[in-house]
């Protein structure tokens, strides 16, 4: 394979990702059901991994949760390297920084496990 094919093919893999993670348009040559459909599975399982590790968070918004999470997800994608934990504790800064959440009461000195 030579270097601009690598390079065609890099973009062409960049702008399929956007699509899938990022709310970006369906790339040329690929089926638009089929991205919406894995796009949408994708975000499915996003929501229920963060879901799953906080589920504080996630019974607190309540019904909430779902529209509010793929809100936050449509325009923050889980970056390259982030660890789901950190997704989901991003997701619940978000929701405290917009006013969906209750800003969690900070431990006091004695209250703090040594």
């Amino acid at each position: 394979m030579t270097q601009p094919q690598r390079d065609r093919l890099g973009a062409a893999q960049a702008e399929l990702l956007r699509a899938l993670l990022a709310d970006g348009a369906t790339p040329k040559g690929f089926d638009e059901d089929r991205v919406r459909i894995e796009k949408r599975a994708l975000l499915n399982k996003r929501r229920g991994i963060v879901e799953m590790l906080r589920p504080d968070v996630a019974a607190e918004l309540g019904e909430r949760f779902r529209s509010l999470f793929d809100a936050y997800a449509r325009t923050h994608p889980k970056e390259v390297g982030t660890r789901f934990r950190e997704d989901a504790a991003r997701f619940a800064e978000w929701a405290v920084a917009n006013n969906h959440l209750t800003p969690p009461k900070k431990k006091r000195w004695w209250q703090r496990a040594t």
